[in-house]
């Protein structure tokens, strides 16, 4: 496709400048170009949150038939036992897995089309050349794209929240502070998918092929959050040390009865997330982070990640001015 350039016509003011598109409208050129892509991700969410109502209401109602049967130990209750750690606990497991690869997936097929679709097919010399300016059509693309997908991304794992909250109370090494849990909850799930569309934009542009930049996507995506759960989290500033051993008891007597034929407790799994210890003469030392440290760990790691989606948002500018028209 050929931009062409057409003289002034008489009585045009030749050196009057073409005004750029308000910022405002900017929002309705975003939706007409990627309302597919909005609509499609939409629509894929809000039926996962459908279903994660549905069987929601389904596994809260077999976790409280649970509670209230007695005696415990009657074949009745350790049926229902039996069943609530097999069948439920392995849809949850499945779902939960799906969670911890929605943010890989968010970017890969959200992401990595937003640049290199258009320098694939080469509609960027007509995009870029329509008085938005390249560099407002990206920012505005970007900016506007990423608080979408944030959202929609943080209703979905507040539906996901309410129905993964039996379980922590039924299986003895899960709390909200585990890697599995953590990441999809809170904002850590809603900055997680920014950040990896984020990244799927850079790569995009870095590319200029959208099937290459959906992989490589999905490899930095997965190699950041390995880093972050072995390195990074924790390191955050909020770790505690302590030898007071009956801070710890409740995590021991819990976990020496865990098993498939235990009784879930009747409230949350509260073990620390033990880091270190280490012996100083006849005291041992622990070094943990309790779990009245979600939020602020929430916080820290949801502020590192839109910084450095802000970043990656800078850096596809910065590529985009680079590109010639």
């Amino acid at each position: 496709m050929t931009v062409l350039t057409l003289p002034a016509q008489p009585g045009q003011d030749a050196g009057h400048a073409v005004r750029p598109v308000p910022w405002r409208r900017m929002i309705w050129v975003t939706w007409a170009q990627h309302r597919a892509m909005l609509i499609g991700l939409t629509a894929v969410l809000g039926a996962v949150a459908i279903f994660l109502f549905a069987m929601g209401l389904y596994v809260h109602h077999n976790f409280s038939a649970l509670m209230a049967c007695r005696p415990q130990a009657s074949p009745a209750c350790q049926a229902l036992n039996s069943s609530f750690n097999s069948t439920d606990w392995t849809i949850a497991n499945t779902l939960d897995i799906l969670m911890n690869l929605a943010p890989a997936l968010i970017g890969a097929f959200t992401g990595a089309a937003v640049m290199a679709r258009e320098l694939e097919t080469g509609t960027f010399r007509y995009a870029w050349t329509q008085g938005i300016g390249r560099v407002r059509w990206t920012i505005a693309k970007l900016v506007l794209l990423g608080v979408a997908i944030a959202i929609l991304t943080w209703a979905l794992s507040q539906v996901f929240t309410w129905f993964f909250a039996p379980f922590l109370q039924q299986q003895d090494t899960l709390t909200v502070l585990s890697a599995t849990v953590f990441d999809t909850r809170g904002i850590a799930f809603a900055a997680w998918c920014l950040m990896s569309f984020t990244v799927g934009a850079f790569l995009g542009m870095l590319l200029r092929r959208v099937i290459a930049a959906m992989a490589a996507t999905l490899g930095v995506y997965l190699g950041l959050a390995v880093v972050t759960w072995v390195c990074l989290r924790q390191d955050y500033p909020v770790a505690l040390v302590t030898s007071n051993a009956s801070l710890f008891n409740y995590a021991i007597n819990r976990q020496s009865g865990a098993g498939g034929g235990s009784f879930p407790s009747t409230a949350p799994n509260n073990s620390p997330w033990v880091l270190s210890t280490w012996n100083v003469g006849r005291t041992v030392w622990w070094r943990y982070i309790p779990v009245s440290r979600f939020w602020p760990m929430q916080f820290i790691e949801g502020g590192w990640l839109l910084v450095l989606s802000v970043l990656l948002i800078a850096a596809t500018v910065w590529l985009v001015r680079r590109r010639a028209a």
